[in-house]
């Protein structure tokens, strides 16, 4: 493994971290908040009003996977249980047997191309479906979209892979503005932006490492099984992104459980075989000469989470007391613990741009932990 040490000269040394980014994954991240902008101007430019024009549908059926997947999932969340028109993710090719002509469709993918893609455009076409395509410029989405004349966002060919989420969300929160199911104060994209561009100030390459919050968590997790635990739906969202980006990128494996809901399972791996084993364990003792990973608890909060639980009968009765209790159970067995973003006041912010900035964080640690690892010059499968 590489040491701490070593992870933080490569990360505090921008030449060094520019050799080791071929892809230019940091500055992608970086301009998170310049691709919501462009890519609200794209939305604008697609003419969504041909499918929001004819009124609310029964359901949104987004098509789409990994990144197009979490957008969905972040909507869904922002949406609610009281949302009066469903958000269905399926990962394609097919559409499932039941949309029909009172539901939209949205196929959301960074190249708009394959069977993952066009197939279920040509389906939703052929039924009737009101389409949306969000794809690449000139991809065979895009000929499929024209030919149904359907709106399509056009994205440009430079979005680097693994880093368009936010390219593919912009579209689906103007659809879900445009049809009366967000405020567009709630769903503003230049709050968003605004947020994303302030992440990009603490937590790029130029700040160091003790005053950089993305890079101090890729330290955390360097020699670490992370363990994350989120509040409720949205910020579940961003942990299966931040897991995801984590396997992807880092080659890390990560588990994530959403409280309430899987709180017993939380604490039984934090109090499992991989716990420290000595329950006199110093806490905050020096780890350095520790030897092989150990488990390291991530908390990605909702203050709102909370509040739209109202389950009586469920125990604990809130994500929050969810919370509690797995915080609880890391500190019984000396499991360290890490916080995603909880820097700089995130109650200030509304709830999308506190997503937002948790999204850009992970997004951020996880480029920086495969940089720390040389893993972006290593042949991918």
């Amino acid at each position: 493994m590489t040491s701490p040490e070593l992870a933080e000269e490569v990360l505090d040394d921008l030449e060094l971290l520019r050799a080791r980014d071929p892809r230019g994954l940091l500055p992608a991240v970086a301009g998170s908040g310049a691709q919501v902008r462009e890519t609200t101007r794209l939305t604008e430019e697609a003419g969504l009003d041909r499918v929001t024009g004819g009124g609310r549908p029964r359901g949104l059926v987004v098509v789409a996977r990994r990144e197009g997947a979490v957008a969905a999932s972040v909507l869904r969340a922002l949406l609610g249980p009281t949302s009066p028109v469903t958000v269905d993710v399926v990962p394609g090719p097919a559409l499932p047997v039941w949309t029909g002509p009172s539901d939209i469709a949205v196929v959301a993918t960074r190249t708009g191309a394959g069977a993952y893609a066009v197939g279920p455009a040509y389906e939703a076409a052929r039924r009737g479906v009101s389409l949306v395509g969000i794809g690449a410029d000139d991809a065979p989405l895009r000929g499929v979209c024209a030919s149904a004349r359907a709106p399509y966002v056009a994205l440009p060919r430079t979005r680097v892979r693994h880093t368009t989420l936010w390219s593919l969300f912009t579209p689906m929160l103007r659809l879900a503005t445009d049809l009366g199911l967000l405020a567009p104060a709630v769903a503003d994209p230049e709050a968003v932006a605004a947020a994303l561009d302030e992440v990009a100030a603490e937590c790029g390459p130029a700040r160091e490492t003790f005053v950089n919050p993305a890079k101090s968590l890729a330290l955390e997790l360097l020699d670490t099984l992370p363990v994350i635990a989120s509040e409720g739906p949205l910020a579940g969202a961003a942990a299966t992104r931040f897991a995801d980006q984590l396997a992807t990128l880092a080659g890390l494996p990560a588990t994530d459980f959403r409280l309430p809901d899987q709180r017993v399972a939380a604490c039984a791996v934090l109090g499992g075989p991989l716990a420290p084993q000595d329950a006199a364990d110093d806490f905050f003792r020096d780890r350095a000469d520790d030897t092989g990973r150990r488990l390291r608890l991530l908390t990605i909060r909702d203050s709102e989470a909370g509040e739209r639980d109202g389950a009586g009968e469920r125990e604990p009765r809130s994500a929050a007391e969810g919370m509690q209790q797995v915080l609880s159970t890391a500190a019984a067995h000396s499991v360290p613990v890490s916080g995603l973003a909880e820097h700089g006041e995130p109650g200030r912010l509304g709830r999308l741009p506190r997503v937002a900035r948790q999204l850009a964080v992970a997004d951020f640690s996880a480029v920086y932990l495969a940089l720390a690892l040389d893993l972006e010059r290593v042949p991918r499968p």
